[in-house]
């Protein structure tokens, strides 16, 4: 596990900077950077409202930005530093683009403070999906599996 970094402090206060001006700019209160080898590699803001779309959370949009850098979709070696605790959303975006850290200054519970309560998915995710208000369920077709056996079949993939 990676320890704490004495620029740590830099990059947060970097992150807070956007997220500020991002709400002052009519956006949500939420910025994140992605570094490398101790350098800047991209930056994010919420763009949810802007965008029109409820992925465009502040740690997507620069996961999306350093990938498109840096050339490739594993951010292996590089740190999420954000301002405010990954929601489920951009905890697992950040977990598929294989960072080594995510470091984070404000957390979920400050968030609901805000307005922006995601306890309530933390808390979903810990209950059987029988009690969820969204069904989510699975319709099995006989041809459900094709896609991974075509996957499996084709040595030109690009393994992720």
């Amino acid at each position: 596990m990676n320890a704490s970094t004495g620029t740590d402090p830099k990059w947060l206060g970097v992150a807070i900077d956007l997220a500020t001006a991002n709400v002052e700019a009519g956006g949500g209160p939420f910025g994140a950077v992605v570094v490398g080898a101790g350098e800047l590699v991209s930056t994010g803001q919420n763009r949810v409202t802007q965008n029109l779309d409820p992925t465009a959370h502040a740690e997507v949009m620069a996961i999306r930005a350093a990938c498109e850098r840096v050339g490739n979709f594993s951010l292996a070696g590089h740190t999420l530093y954000s301002s405010c605790e990954p929601c489920p959303l951009c905890l697992s975006a950040a977990l598929w683009a294989r960072v080594d850290r995510i470091v984070f200054a404000a957390d979920r519970h400050d968030a609901a403070v805000g307005g922006f309560d995601d306890r309530a998915f933390y808390e979903l995710f810990d209950k059987p999906r029988a009690h969820w208000d969204v069904p989510v369920q699975q319709h099995r077709l006989d041809r459900s599996f094709l896609p991974f056996e075509t996957w499996i079949g084709n040595s030109n993939r690009v393994q992720y």
